[in-house]
């Protein structure tokens, strides 16, 4: 019996200093650590460790043969430590719902949800859900840009830090960058909320806010976004967002600290050309560039 109180108290981290070094000297304790190691990386329901195991006593000692038995408990502390992890796991399996993407520069991503509706991930972006309450509400988190193919059903909700975007099937694309929130339907109508308003687009509409001012954006005729093509469209755009969508596409740094970075930019680059890319974005603003190794920096023409 003192040795059962022992064990209890050991895992309770309530042993004196002279019961924990009888209890280091005993053959046991090796198995006890092991026990203690594997059960501190789980999450498990908390447990009466002396119910436990007087339900593990009762258990045993109901078995019709009447014989009186030592318990051992070196296959106690085994069977103990098989238990926590089988305990330990489902319930981190179960309750570890979360589903997420990620993409990283320069790369792009195809995915299917559970309602077979489709997303496409632009680069540097992530995408995530809830796999158990998705059948309930169809809710994702959105950090970056991505392309949706929604199928019809209930409410179908991408959140992001600036703003939500609510549809029940359709086609619409969603950019959420620093400073930079932008939606644009493709098909279907799109609800959009930011802040204290809600925004309604319609095919060919587009809701857009940059530096938390809202902005009138030009009707478009596109079915599609631009990036699905590998390259980056932009119209009347602030040259700091170009600026960032270059260096996210070509893994490059631009240092830009001698031009005007407020200035609209209205155009297309590339993602298949680090060149030409730069040259679409430079040459239209009457700027230039110089390369060095992964490094760029743009400056006006009349800078030597």
């Amino acid at each position: 019996m003192k040795e059962e109180k022992n064990i209890l108290k050991f895992f309770n981290n309530e042993l004196s200093e002279k019961e924990t070094t009888e209890l280091k000297h005993s053959d046991e304790f090796k198995t006890l650590s092991k026990i203690a190691h594997y059960s501190s990386y789980f999450v498990a329901p908390k447990v009466d460790a002396e119910k436990a195991l007087q339900d593990f006593k009762v258990k045993y000692s109901s078995k019709k043969e009447v014989k009186v038995r030592t318990l051992n408990f070196g296959v106690l502390y085994r069977v103990a430590a098989v238990a926590v992890i089988m305990l330990s796991v489902p319930y981190f399996m179960f309750f570890n719902n979360q589903k997420s993407f990620e993409t990283t520069i320069a790369q792009t991503k195809s995915l299917v949800l559970p309602d077979d509706s489709e997303v496409i991930l632009n680069a540097s972006s992530i995408l995530s859900y809830n796999k158990k309450e998705w059948e309930e509400k169809r809710d994702l988190e959105l950090d970056g840009e991505a392309f949706f193919k929604v199928r019809k059903g209930q409410k179908f909700t991408v959140h992001t830090d600036a703003g939500n975007v609510q549809v029940l099937g359709t086609q619409f694309n969603v950019k959420e960058r620093s400073n930079y929130f932008e939606v644009k339907c493709y098909e279907g109508i799109v609800a959009v909320s930011y802040g204290n308003q809600e925004v309604k687009l319609t095919q060919g509409k587009a809701f857009r806010i940059v530096n938390g001012v809202s902005e009138n954006v030009r009707d478009f005729s596109a079915d599609q976004p631009s990036w699905l093509s590998f390259e980056s469209s932009f119209v009347e755009v602030p040259l700091s967002q170009v600026i960032e969508e270059l260096e996210r596409q070509y893994n490059i740094k631009i240092l830009s600290d001698r031009i005007n970075l407020t200035q609209l930019y209205t155009g297309t680059f590339t993602h298949t050309d680090k060149n030409i890319a730069l040259q679409s974005v430079t040459i239209p603003l009457k700027l230039s560039y110089k390369i060095e190794k992964n490094t760029v920096t743009f400056y006006k023409y009349d800078e030597k």
